[in-house]
């Protein structure tokens, strides 16, 4: 979706349901780990995400939200279904609007990107394993759906965004991307059926059409739907970039309100500026070259994110026909850089992490995130001044305790009230 003239970040932006954003500016998602007891949000969230709103964003993106209790990412994700209490839901989104920005959930099923340590088995299109080579031992059992249970899988997406709504979120997003469970339907490489959810494109897709469907359906006309969707999965032979002009093809037809355009998955974490297949991303912008590519054919409007750090590189990314500038790590760092960005340039300086070992490397880098981010989450400020090594560490015990609870909680929710 383009225009005649390039936007200001801090032009508002009407989206096709009426519902406006008070600038182009977002806070995209990024994994927050920081589920209290019930894998419920808490004050943490609250305060992180107060934080962010004053910080001056027009739009904020939650991390994952899942859909179904024995499908997390990590033993620190929120879930969201049907008969989960509402109550900490509608603090954390009365939190989020302080600032005036519109808060929208992003709703997730992982599928096969589970880790084995929380006992679930990894759910899929196909029984095809994470090539992961000697880390795949760390996953899940890959076992594929039926299809009773798709159906299934359909619901929960479409409970979880009517407890949003009733939560007071003014949207959701479909996470479509990076390797989760709608994504691994679009990927020929992890979707090998043979019946109606396999083969063609327009058959891959047709789970995420069936989710978006149902959402619509339960959210009504002032509830924005958006869809997190990879623009590649940088993999030879996997989801590339003819399918993701098919599929935003399809998506034309929905009626959906802002499509958000990434890259990559487990196999390939291009999100961070790596790719399995060789090809090199831009430092700043990652995907805007395939995001300019695939406005041109939506007929809703496009983010982009990865990699943003600076205005001047925000102002090119709006200038090349992209209506959203998504913001990931640099709100990890510079929780106010929105604002900052109304009278000067400002940069956010993330620690670096130039390890030899690339996957430890990544680990490191999201550990650091996090760290900023449960900084902010106990009321301090973030900082840069941060061992790597020992913030690796210290995550993975935070990761070892959190998974403690996360199993307890799923064996009191299997074990029968006695009478």
């Amino acid at each position: 979706m383009s225009t005649e003239s390039s936007p200001a970040l801090h032009d508002p932006l009407v989206l096709p349901n009426g519902q406006t954003l008070k600038n182009r500016i977002a806070k995209a998602a990024m994994e927050e780990a920081l589920a209290e007891a019930g894998q419920l949000p808490g004050i943490g969230s609250q305060r992180l995400y107060r934080r962010w709103a004053e910080g001056g964003a027009g739009l904020l993106i939650t991390g994952n939200v899942m859909v179904a209790p024995d499908a997390l990412t990590g033993p620190g994700g929120l879930v969201l279904e049907a008969g989960t209490p509402r109550a900490p839901y509608e603090a954390w989104a009365r939190a989020a609007h302080a600032g005036g920005a519109r808060i929208w959930m992003q709703i997730n099923h992982p599928g096969r990107q589970v880790f084995a340590a929380l006992g679930n088995p990894g759910y899929a299109p196909s029984e095809v394993a994470l090539d992961m080579g000697k880390h795949g031992k760390l996953f899940a059992p890959v076992r594929a759906l039926t299809g009773p249970e798709i159906a299934v899988i359909v619901r929960r997406f479409a409970d979880t965004a009517r407890a949003a709504r009733e939560a007071g979120f003014d949207g959701v997003q479909i996470h479509a991307a990076h390797g989760y469970l709608l994504s691994q339907f679009l990927s020929p490489l992890a979707n090998r059926r043979t019946d109606g959810y396999g083969g063609a494109i327009a058959h891959r897709a047709r789970l995420l059409l069936e989710v978006v469907r149902a959402v619509k359906a339960v959210g009504g006309p002032d509830f924005a739907v958006a869809v997190k969707l990879n623009s590649a999965d940088f993999q030879r032979g996997g989801f590339d970039e003819a399918d993701a002009r098919a599929v935003v093809g399809l998506l034309n037809a929905e009626g959906i309100d802002l499509l958000e355009l990434s890259g990559g998955s487990y196999e390939s974490p291009a999100m961070q500026g790596r790719t399995a297949d060789g090809r090199t991303l831009g430092r700043e912008a990652y995907f805007l070259a395939f995001a300019q590519d695939l406005a041109r054919l939506a007929h809703m409007p496009v983010m982009t994110t990865g990699g943003i750090r600076r205005r001047a590189i925000a102002e090119h990314v709006l200038a090349s026909g992209i209506a959203v500038v998504g913001l990931g790590t640099a709100l990890a760092y510079e929780p106010d850089l929105p604002r900052r960005w109304t009278t000067a340039e400002a940069v956010a300086q993330p620690v670096a992490v130039n390890w030899k070992n690339k996957a430890i490397g990544g680990l490191a880098m999201m550990a650091l995130a996090r760290r900023q981010l449960r900084r902010m989450a106990d009321g301090a400020a973030p900082t840069r001044h941060v061992s790597p090594f020992f913030t690796l560490v210290l995550d993975q015990w935070r990761a070892s305790r959190l998974k403690r609870r996360y199993l307890r909680w799923r064996q009191d929710a299997a074990t029968p009230a006695r009478q």
